[in-house]
């Protein structure tokens, strides 16, 4: 019997598929709810922060994407950064191609994983070696855990407002006391798990001083967004990052940046190159990439120098392993991106873009009476409803978060998708044009006049 010809009620019909292609937003919510919790998932998709019904996508292409009623919208999300091209680009869809042709997965060596790891080391000095996951949180929790296997210590440090994924060790409810321990920000997340977790504020040096000074010889390292993008966009001061490098080095313990959002985005050498540049021999002992080292797909890597990163298996003791790791089709698409990234001018003209965009934010924001101040790093923007940039996630939840949700619900009705939520940092792609960067700054103009 045809499988199109059983009676069985869960078969979808022909019919029934029709329908669902028409099927509105608010429709396709409904439905997900039913079969996946808050019908989304990661949680930031739900459009919780600012209300309304979020928007289900068809297709992209370029700077665009389509969702399920016809709508376009230019993006300014770039799937959370790794869409540093565009959607689509010629050059990666053609490595992709190949790549699957050859086999999805072997759960064996490829080469193409050996020319991934050697790209990234010739893009970041302080990286000797790197080990390939397939996700930033998979990143994030074994670069944690090899600090304190090389280290021999438990307490490590992270910041109010820096994300690091969804490991447990790492989610922590910030506390603005004085290096006080963690509490976990996620039920099912056992106290004892993060009684090792330290929890400072972001620039804060005072913090810093004092919490070496209590538990330096404990510290198996600290962890950091160096531009934070979970707080919107928040910089590490060069003051406070001068003094974190010179701590850690003094108390033996290892600087771990995350750079899954700011790696190969703001700077060809990620943020650590932008420090580099400001306070001179800075770099850090550890580093975790994710997004664009991908292109788009699953695919993430932590790495540091040949001594740390030996202590793990086969050679050492820590453990870590993944049955996707070095996937053949990801890499081929990380690889792919990086290709294009590193072509000359690339950065430079993807920078221009992006602080005309914030400029032009901030110019009609000043035209309209409306407070708003923005900055910017490469690829990689943010902009508050404040007087003046915060500087932690304290500064960034005392803007006005209000007008920020109506601004956002403004702009998406005008075709245009900002992160929703005024915590989440934005993006724009080397195929945002010149007039792509106009409509949107005349778009905010309209919205802010409402």
């Amino acid at each position: 019997m045809n499988i199109d010809q059983r009676s069985s009620p869960e078969l979808t019909t022909n019919a029934q598929l029709c329908e669902r292609d028409n099927q509105t937003n608010a429709q396709l919510f409904e439905r997900a709810q039913r079969v996946i919790p808050g019908g989304v998932n990661s949680p930031v998709r739900a459009f919780r922060a600012v209300g309304g019904t979020p928007r289900f996508i068809r297709r992209a292409e370029g700077p665009y994407l389509w969702d399920a009623e016809g709508k376009k919208y230019t993006d300014y999300i770039g799937s959370w950064g790794p869409m540093i091209l565009g959607h689509g680009h010629p050059a990666v869809l053609d490595a992709v191609h190949k790549a699957a042709l050859d086999g999805f997965s072997f759960g064996a060596p490829t080469e193409r994983e050996i020319e991934l790891a050697e790209a990234i080391i010739a893009l970041v000095p302080s990286v000797e070696q790197v080990r390939l996951v397939s996700s930033g949180t998979e990143a994030g929790m074994s670069a944690l855990r090899l600090a304190r296997g090389a280290t021999g210590r438990s307490k490590f440090i992270k910041f109010e407002g820096c994300y690091h994924g969804h490991a447990d060790a790492l989610l922590v409810k910030a506390g603005s006391g004085l290096a006080t321990f963690g509490h976990p920000t996620s039920a099912g997340v056992p106290a004892e798990v993060v009684r090792d977790t330290l929890v400072l504020e972001y620039n804060n040096v005072a913090q810093l001083d004092t919490c070496f000074a209590e538990h330096g010889p404990e510290l198996a390292c600290v962890m950091i967004e160096p531009i934070a993008g979970n707080m919107n966009f928040v910089r590490a001061s060069v003051p406070f990052m001068t003094r974190l490098r010179a701590l850690c080095t003094q108390h033996g313990a290892l600087l771990i940046f995350d750079e899954v959002m700011t790696g190969f985005r703001v700077a060809l050498g990620g943020a650590q190159s932008v420090y580099a540049g400001l306070i001179p021999g800075f770099k850090p002992d550890m580093s975790v990439f994710g997004k664009v080292i991908g292109g788009g797909m699953p695919l993430a890597a932590f790495g540091g120098t040949k001594d740390v990163m030996s202590q793990l298996a086969p050679l050492g003791p820590v453990y870590q392993a993944g049955t996707l790791s070095g996937n053949p089709v990801a890499t081929a698409c990380g690889l792919a991106t990086l290709k294009e990234i590193s072509k000359p001018g690339f950065f430079e003209a993807l920078s221009a873009s992006t602080r005309s965009l914030v400029q032009g934010l901030c110019a009609v924001g000043h035209d309209a009476g409306v407070p708003l101040v923005g900055d910017s790093e490469g690829g990689m923007f943010g902009f508050f409803f404040a007087a003046e940039l915060p500087q932690n996630y304290g500064g960034t939840m005392a803007t006005d978060k209000e007008c920020f949700n109506r601004f956002f619900h403004a702009m998406l009705d005008r075709g245009v998708y900002l992160a929703p939520a005024l915590y989440e940092a934005g993006f724009v792609s080397a195929a945002h044009s010149r007039a792509d960067i106009d409509a949107t700054v005349t778009a905010a103009r309209d919205s802010l006049r409402r």
